[in-house]
């Protein structure tokens, strides 16, 4: 199979691997818009398409023999609180990976019509990653993690439903799972809808009103649970740790990143900001200490709420951030050559937003050999804020000389800016041990 995409939409085309030597064949015409792709199974391919307006995909079936568009028949309808991810075909089951509640499921559906199933992962907050299968097994196999789970294989015999684990990332010292509690909970936003936020924190701390709170935010794509050891060094401290599932990210559905993209971008914004005041009145944070975590478009949340509520934040880290909106497009914020976007992103754009005013404490870093967010747009976006900011609250600025955007080469160096980041809460939080 060949693939091929641009605006006027995807472009498959297919061989039958017995007949290398043959003429690829195209499967659909292109149509703008449409999305799919296509597996195959037996006299039949299965394809997951948008086609229709279905958002959030939906599966479709049609003959090996009569690929055209007027063939195609429905498998799984479209759903508006359903996100197809994906789905795998073997010999005697179909494997669809689903996205529910900003959760992914993995449903198992037999061809013969018996009962379909959803397999169970038994905790509130989780990531899985289903892996590609011989077509004739009978054993699926995925990557599973959670705030409380290393990065873990498993095996499933979908004949017995058995579950073996194969690997699992080892963790230094004396981990044990149980020693920590992770949830989902859903914040209310300004305008009525529920955000989902997954949080972790040790066993026995209690919801006090005392705890620092590091709240991570992205959204753009999606900010899976999943687990980070280094991680434990906060949450062994007494620091509660918690992801804001904030519109802008598809945790739940292709609605849910239109509702915080483009001339909606301001929603991913004020979510996160609704989500740190959630926490803070559930008694999970101390008021006095909340911190505030994002990268890149994260990067780009940070600045904004830190031009909003600044006074909400003991401090913000930002790494590598896009904070100069109108220096260029960006894909999911929209069209800066546009007028209508052009004063929408004005209106935000976290370096023309900065005044005259108190900041929190904050670490900005930087690549530079950054091609996604080059150092200078942090580097500007810092010294304007030194030049206007009221308080006399920290502000450092660390430009990696060998990082692009991913960060430090190398392991040790990628240890060196992860302990810096620690350093620079633990001591803002008062912890001292």
């Amino acid at each position: 199979m060949i693939q091929s995409s641009g605006e006027s939409g995807a472009e498959w085309r297919y061989l039958d691997a017995d007949r290398p030597d043959g003429e690829f064949r195209l499967f659909a015409p292109p149509e703008p818009g449409h999305e799919y792709s296509f597996k195959h199974s037996g006299d039949y391919f299965y394809i997951r398409t948008n086609r229709g307006g279905a958002q959030n995909f939906k599966l479709m079936r049609t003959p090996v023999t009569a690929t055209g568009i007027e063939h195609w028949e429905e498998v799984i309808p479209h759903r508006e609180d359903v996100l197809l991810e994906d789905f795998l075909v073997f010999r005697d089951r179909l494997v669809v990976v689903e996205r529910k509640d900003g959760l992914v499921q993995v449903r198992i559906r037999p061809w013969s019509g018996e009962s379909e199933r959803y397999l169970d992962f038994g905790e509130p907050a989780y990531r899985v990653d289903v892996l590609a299968g011989d077509f004739d097994s009978n054993v699926l196999r995925y990557r599973y993690t959670s705030l409380t789970t290393p990065s873990s294989v498993y095996d499933y015999n979908m004949d017995t439903r058995e579950t073996e684990l194969v690997k699992r990332e080892e963790v230094l010292g004396d981990f044990d799972p149980a020693d920590y509690v992770s949830e989902r909970l859903y914040a209310p936003a300004r305008d009525g809808v529920s955000v989902p936020v997954s949080i972790v924190y040790r066993k026995g701390i209690e919801k006090s009103g005392q705890n620092p709170l590091l709240l991570y935010g992205y959204g753009t794509g999606t900010a899976d649970t999943e687990f980070n050891s280094p991680l434990l060094s906060l949450i062994d401290r007494g620091f509660v740790y918690a992801i804001a599932h904030v519109r802008g990210g598809y945790e739940l559905g292709r609605q849910w990143a239109e509702d915080g993209s483009g001339l909606n971008k301001k929603n991913t914004f004020t979510d996160f900001i609704d989500v740190a005041e959630f926490l803070i009145s559930e008694g999970h944070a101390n008021p006095d200490k909340v911190f505030a975590h994002g990268l890149s478009s994260g990067g780009l949340l940070m600045g904004a709420v830190a031009n909003m509520r600044p006074n909400l934040f003991k401090g913000i880290v930002a790494q590598v951030p896009y904070v100069a909106v109108l220096d260029g497009s960006h894909g999911d914020l929209g069209d800066v050559s546009e007028e209508d976007y052009y004063w929408y992103m004005l209106s935000y754009s976290p370096y023309d937003n900065v005044e005259a005013k108190g900041y929190p404490n904050m670490l900005v870093t930087a690549g530079f050999h950054d091609v996604m967010v080059p150092y200078w747009q942090p580097a500007k976006w810092v010294a304007k804020l030194r030049a206007l900011k009221t308080d006399d609250n920290v502000l450092l600025l660390k430009t990696n000389m060998q990082a692009g955007h991913v960060g430090a080469p190398g392991r040790y160096e990628d240890w060196k800016e992860t302990a810096l980041l620690f350093a620079f809460l633990l001591d803002l939080a008062g912890v001292k041990e």
